[in-house]
């Protein structure tokens, strides 16, 4: 299994680590993906991570999951990189996972993805889902389409992908191994 976690300036900090963390106890291999020009990406609260790789030198072949941390700026930068938003329609073309909290599934109701299927987000980026079915939930699956409301449900997000990408057991195991 293999998983891509998208870093801009101004992620969401929480959506982006505990997914980390989360997916690789799952045995998942997880790249996190600069799209800007260094790996060095500073969070909204001012927490720099350095990312396994740039966008432009990364290889997305065989791609299970590409998932989208939120956060207002870095939901802004995710949707002004054209590479990424290729990278998101080939995904949904090959009928394979999309991963979305807070605001950026903004972006994939930008680009059409969310028609007629439900999601969530962030308060406030609701008119942002374009043909979305809202829903009022903290965790929403759509098909093959996941969307969270923001950074509380971080960890309960990325164990429901777990869930999907390895299996109910293989989440049950690492929720319990974290006390929830």
């Amino acid at each position: 299994m293999k998983a891509f976690i998208f870093l801009a300036d101004g992620f969401e900090e929480l959506e982006a680590i505990a997914p980390i963390d989360i997916f690789r106890r799952a045995q998942i291999e997880v790249t996190t993906v600069s799209i800007q020009s260094r790996k060095t990406v500073r969070g909204s609260h001012g927490i720099e991570v350095n990312a396994d790789s740039l966008f432009s030198e990364t290889d997305f072949t065989n791609s299970d999951i590409l998932y989208l941390p939120g956060g207002k700026l870095g939901t802004e930068n995710l949707n002004a990189h054209e590479g990424l938003k290729q990278l998101i329609q080939k995904q949904a073309k090959n009928n394979k996972v999309l991963a979305a909290i807070c605001a950026a599934p903004s972006i994939l109701g930008k680009m059409g993805l969310l028609n007629g299927k439900e999601a969530v987000c962030y308060p406030g980026f609701e008119d942002e889902l374009q043909g979305a079915i809202l829903l009022k939930n903290k965790i929403v699956k759509s098909g093959l389409i996941h969307t969270a409301k923001g950074a509380g449900v971080s960890v309960q997000f990325a164990l429901k992908l777990v869930e999907e990408l390895k299996g109910k057991e293989t989440a049950n195991q690492i929720a319990d191994s974290i006390c929830i």
